[in-house]
């Protein structure tokens, strides 16, 4: 067995056992997406965001600890899959959506994926050969929005939309504006300046909603997961 494998038994084994652990969202379906997408060029190249997966796959073992029936829809990633947490694994921000709205309906539904906005409007069958001195065009059109079909849904919508903004700059007015934009109850907003976040072990939020502005500290994703996860057990209430 691989040491990924034993780590990830050992984790199923230890949550098993611990009947005392409190489950607020025992009984409540979540959907957590994580990772990048890869959106293909050709049979070699791709477009697509840096982002490791690290904080969505933690977000959804987190929501798994507290009860909830967890989905995760994961991108290419090198990580292991969390415990207790069932896994959808998909290449383009197409089969992204196409995943999403196959699992709903949920309470909860949690994007964290760095989804790439644009895709090729004409991907080729053979690798495009280099020539000297000739720069190929490469025409792109817009991917479907994940967070905004989700979050504007007339039916299944989820009680709670949660997104994600990574920023560069005036982070946490463009995490807003994309929040109203998408119309999601919460976003959560970190800053990318110097690709910080990107593969790191730990990140800063801020996480904001209507009269909400919560700046967190800095801390590992795997804590900033269990924050945000025992927030959206407060939220949701008991259980249905």
């Amino acid at each position: 067995m691989e040491p990924a494998d034993l780590v990830r038994e050992i984790a199923d084994a230890l949550t098993q056992i611990d009947p005392a652990a409190p489950m607020p969202l025992a009984g409540r379906r979540a959907l957590v997406t994580s990772g990048p997408t890869h959106e293909p060029i050709d049979p070699v190249r791709y477009i697509a965001n840096r982002s490791s997966g690290r904080q969505g796959h933690a977000i959804a073992a987190a929501l798994a600890r507290l009860g909830a029936e967890t989905t995760l829809i994961s991108g290419p990633t090198n990580l292991p899959d969390p415990p207790g947490v069932s896994m959808r694994f998909v290449t383009t921000a197409r089969d992204m959506m196409a995943a999403c709205e196959a699992a709903l309906p949920v309470d909860v539904a949690v994007f964290a994926s760095a989804v790439a906005d644009w895709r090729s409007a004409d991907r080729v069958d053979a690798k495009i050969k280099k020539t000297a001195g000739t720069v190929p065009t490469i025409d792109l059109v817009e991917n479907p929005d994940i967070l905004a079909t989700i979050s504007q849904m007339t039916d299944r919508r989820p009680t709670l939309v949660v997104g994600f903004a990574a920023e560069t700059e005036a982070v946490n007015e463009n995490a807003e504006a994309k929040r109203r934009r998408k119309r999601c109850d919460w976003i959560v907003a970190n800053s990318v300046a110097g690709s910080s976040a990107f593969g790191a072990d730990d990140n800063t939020v801020t996480l904001i909603g209507d009269g909400l502005h919560d700046a967190w500290p800095e801390m590992t994703k795997e804590k900033v997961a269990d924050r945000l996860a025992a927030r959206i057990a407060d939220h949701l209430g008991s259980t249905p």
